[in-house]
């Protein structure tokens, strides 16, 4: 019965949204006339982050440090719905790991083998995996004059790419055109491709980049900013693409500010005016364990791109709710947007079919100033 309510919600939204009632007015008669003219679909996609559960709850039937639950309920309900997307993006922290590489191999086996033997992977929802830094960094205890108990940072992990495209390669797109990799940055999980009129840039925002005098471990949160924004400029002057998305394990705007350490973005300050200037439509991110959507306004530019955190996939965290976000991409040029989700139960793993899935926030991603403005929405959930 619940299902039926929420696949009804689904339908329903999707057929208001695909029409606009324009009111004229007839002074002559003082008469208004209504007008209904309809909006098709072009396509959508979905997305979401962060599924992995904390150290001290992995269990060895779970070999995947997944929140199970929580998982194969978003693959179940995302691929119930009358009109599915097209895509779905995974934004990173899929396993535990940040440690060894032979944890990060068992692990994300493991992954493969629970995605491979979910209905999910038959259906016609292409996965776009994109990794974070869980999968891409190693903790280590750090001990200097101002830290002399040692203080915990993470660090890139020699070997992690070719981990990662070991067993996920299979979910990047064959039609993607790569970054090319230097002596510094190791590129080859940053991507471009197209689908439809959309340009999508997807970023390994923890690249591998080795050891140096100035910094003996590597750095985390790097990205080949360049190249990125060489790619957003592409898709700005391309004829065929009409609105340009960016997509990333770590956001740069959390709680409404900007973030350049571990929680954010380190180069975001090089990397946000690009995408303003580029009318870049959103940055879509994860790592934040909570669901945020924030538009930072540029005056000079007389609107502002999107900064959403859909880290709410099921690790434990800030979010109330676990579940995912749809862009619908409308023929008229405009984009839908809804998040959904059940609220989490006690503790956060446990499965709770009696919450059941509602529109947790929904709006139209404006360039302008978004009059439905908000970091965090209400969700109902205690």
């Amino acid at each position: 019965m619940k299902t039926s309510i929420f696949l009804s919600s689904i339908i329903i939204f999707i057929l208001v949204s695909s029409c606009k009632r324009i009111e004229t007015s007839d002074e002559k008669n003082n008469s208004k006339e209504t007008a209904v003219i309809h909006d098709s679909i072009v396509f959508s996609f979905s997305f979401m982050g962060c599924n992995r559960v904390n150290r001290g709850d992995v269990v060895d039937s779970i070999p995947s440090t997944a929140n199970k639950y929580a998982l194969q309920r978003i693959f179940k309900e995302m691929r119930s719905q009358k009109i599915q997307p097209e895509l779905f993006f995974f934004l990173g922290d899929l396993v535990l790991a940040e440690s060894t590489l032979e944890n990060l191999d068992n692990q994300l086996n493991a992954w493969k083998a629970l995605y491979d033997n979910n209905p999910f992977s038959a259906s016609e929802i292409e996965l776009v995996a994109v990794p974070g830094n869980h999968e891409m960094l190693y903790s280590k205890e750090v001990i200097t004059r101002h830290y002399k108990k040692g203080k915990w940072k993470e660090f890139p992990l020699k070997g992690s790419t070719d981990m990662w495209l070991k067993y996920m390669n299979d979910y990047m797109p064959k039609d993607r055109s790569t970054s090319p990799s230097s002596d510094t940055l190791d590129n080859r999980m940053t991507f471009s491709f197209k689908r439809h009129n959309v340009g999508f840039v997807v970023m390994n925002s923890d690249t591998y980049n080795p050891p140096t005098t100035d910094n003996p471990y590597g750095l985390e949160g790097q990205v080949p900013v360049q190249w990125v924004i060489d790619q957003v400029q592409a898709y700005k002057k391309d004829s065929s693409v009409d609105h340009i998305f960016v997509l990333a394990h770590r956001p740069y705007y959390v709680d409404g500010k900007t973030e350049t350490g571990h929680s954010g973005l380190p180069q975001g300050p090089e990397l946000w005016p690009a995408f303003e200037k580029g009318k870049v439509a959103a940055l879509l991110s994860a790592h934040v364990h909570d669901y945020q959507r924030w538009q930072p306004i540029n005056d000079s530019l007389g609107g502002g791109t999107y900064q959403i955190v859909a880290g709410n996939g099921g690790s434990e965290g800030a979010a109330p709710f676990f579940g995912y976000s749809t862009i619908t991409v409308m023929q008229s040029g405009a984009l839908e947007f809804e998040s959904v989700g059940f609220c989490i139960g006690d503790p956060y793993t446990k499965a709770v079919p009696e919450n059941p899935t509602l529109s947790r926030d929904k709006t139209t991603l404006t360039w302008a100033k978004n009059p439905d403005e908000f970091i965090q929405p209400y969700t109902g959930c205690n």
